[in-house]
């Protein structure tokens, strides 16, 4: 296994979202800033051992809350929506 692909993939998304587009074949994932949509598919197909269909990315600015009364900023992150193709899931309960 290529250590880089780590840097990669960063973690899975587990949200009320993301469990519905699990139903669609698709599984979201937290990605570098940097990373490009084949470097996610290559990441994706090799970690997990499955055929990826197709990826889109997306970049979540970040929101300002507040907690106490103290103004913070959450940081953007860029996600992954990746498609697979009929046949393939991954299981992102599990550890990787």
């Amino acid at each position: 296994m290529n250590a880089h692909l780590y840097d990669i993939i960063l973690s899975p998304v587990i949200t009320e979202k993301a469990t519905m587009a699990s139903e669609a074949n698709q599984v979201i994932f937290k990605v570098a800033p940097k990373a490009t949509k084949p470097q996610v598919k290559e990441a994706v197909e090799k970690l997990f051992d499955v055929k990826v269909k197709a990826v889109n990315t997306l970049i979540r600015k970040g929101k300002t809350k507040r907690f106490r009364g103290i103004a913070g900023r959450q940081s953007d992150f860029k996600k992954a929506i990746v498609t697979l193709e009929d046949g393939h899931s991954i299981d992102v309960t599990t550890g990787l």
